[in-house]
């Protein structure tokens, strides 16, 4: 229904790679990426040090709406958290790419920490409603940006060889699966716990999870790698791309190259990721992929709570995470013949028209179907997003990219849950669904208008105009 069973072959969205003979070769599968040595402590650290994005707006939702009694109050201190979140993202993917991971990572994640404590220690102690509001701001601004950096080390570890495009594919797949699971987590701690349990865990999982995942040196950009010709420093290549030293930074950029399938021409340091006009397309179509998250974690405790089983809030969205994770894993897995940019109008049709149902749904075992179904569209359009980054920027410009995406989601995310939460105070859990659905027709309809934007520049035809940013020209 969503895409997902198109015909195999590349993973890039430009066509299948073929032998000699003339047949599509496979792609690495994701059991021979994995036996890759020297990941576990990077991806497992990772993993761990990435869950405030999918935790922390659901954790704080619960516990500002058990104290003030709220939807509204609870979505707004969630919206300010969502919206610094998005405005910073994207600066702490340039500073780590200027300065190093380790560099941004450490004093990231314990201002994070501190922040959250002393928000959840506030809304516990009854404080004012302006004072979680001030917390929330760091506690956005600080969240790490680890899912960017762990794919600037797939790169330092493999670099341009076969096992690189299965891992773009398993990191999507890994961030589809935290932007699922964070919430269920989130949710059963708070219900089964205590309603300040899920910020607690969210909080720790962080510090600890990204101090480790700091103080792990393999893949980091500028590494070794199988490949370099004799002489050539790591981190570059005989096309003039960026050196990195060993603690990730950009060093002085050598003479113009190019920088990935369909960049083009190397984009000075200093350029913004959103000068590729691509980006700006696809920051749209994730942020109406924010709107259903926070749409349905808004909505779906109203719902839980109308129906007179609050604990069912936590099934019902394991079981929209289930949908997610199953279309995720199967999307990542596939090498398609399809063009990313057509995959992504597919799957987004598919969405909006699954999240414009929900609020028409009054029965639980009704809505188990209808939140799979949504879960299912969700992955697809997630998992193609992050592949056309790879071909529309320029590799300098991708952490920054990346967390342009991620902080769409975020601020997508920021806006349903403060709506959604107003809506359901004032008119019940089937006005917060209306949310997603006005959000994804809405992005559905920017994505139709300005899909040859999604084009990648080598795919264009001779007679189309190329953006000068795409080209550096």
């Amino acid at each position: 229904m969503c895409a997902v069973a198109t015909t195999v072959a590349s993973s890039s969205g430009t066509g299948s790679p073929k032998d000699p003979h003339g047949a599509p070769a496979r792609r690495p599968g994701y059991g021979q990426l994995l036996r890759t040595p020297g990941i576990a402590g990077f991806l497992l650290s990772g993993f761990a040090a990435r869950q405030p994005f999918g935790m922390l707006t659901m954790g704080m939702v619960m516990l500002v709406e058990h104290t003030t009694g709220s939807y509204g109050n609870a979505g707004a201190v969630a919206a300010v958290t969502g919206v610094s979140m998005a405005l910073f993202a994207p600066q702490n993917g340039r500073l780590a790419d200027r300065h190093g991971q380790r560099a941004v990572l450490v004093p990231g994640v314990v201002l994070h920490a501190v922040s959250v404590a002393a928000l959840a220690a506030l809304a516990l102690l009854g404080a004012p409603l302006w004072t979680l509001f001030l917390l929330a701001v760091p506690a956005g601004a600080s969240v790490p940006q680890v899912g960017p950096m762990v794919r600037a080390r797939w790169a330092g570890k493999l670099g341009d060889t076969p096992l690189l495009p299965t891992a773009a594919a398993f990191e999507s797949v890994t961030d589809e699966f935290t932007f699922v699971i964070g919430p269920v987590l989130a949710t059963a701690l708070c219900t089964g716990v205590h309603p300040v349990a899920g910020l607690a865990a969210e909080a720790t999982l962080t510090l600890v999870g990204g101090l480790l995942f700091a103080a792990q040196r393999a893949g980091l950009p500028g590494d070794a790698r199988p490949g370099l010709s004799a002489g050539q420093a790591p981190g570059t290549t005989g096309s003039g791309r960026p050196s990195r030293g060993t603690d990730g930074r950009v060093a002085k950029p050598g003479r113009p190259g190019t920088d990935g399938p369909g960049s083009g021409a190397e984009a000075p340091v200093s350029s913004s990721a959103l000068r590729v006009p691509g980006v700006l397309v696809l920051v749209v179509a994730f942020l109406g992929i924010g709107v259903v998250f926070g749409g349905m974690q808004v909505s779906l405790t109203a719902f839980a709570e109308e129906s007179g089983h609050s604990g069912v809030n936590g099934l019902l969205y394991g079981i929209f995470a289930c949908g997610n994770m199953l279309s995720g894993a199967a999307v990542g897995a596939i090498a398609w013949k399809r063009p990313a940019h057509g995959r992504l109008l597919v799957g987004y049709t598919a969405l909006a028209l699954v999240a414009s149902t929900l609020w028409a749904v009054h029965s639980v075992p009704l809505f188990a179907v209808v939140g799979f179904l949504t879960g299912l569209c969700v992955a697809p359009t997630l998992v193609t997003g992050y592949t056309l980054v790879d071909t529309l920027v320029p590799a300098r410009a991708r952490t920054e990219a990346f967390t342009w995406l991620t902080g769409a989601v975020a601020l997508g995310q920021a806006a349903a849950v403060t709506v959604a939460g107003r809506l359901a105070d004032a008119h019940g859990s089937q006005a917060g669904f209306l949310v997603p659905a006005f959000g994804t027709l809405a992005a559905l309809c920017t994505v139709v208008l300005l899909r040859r934007r999604l084009v990648p520049a080598r795919s264009r035809q001779p007679e189309e105009p190329v953006p000068e940013q795409a080209t550096g020209v």
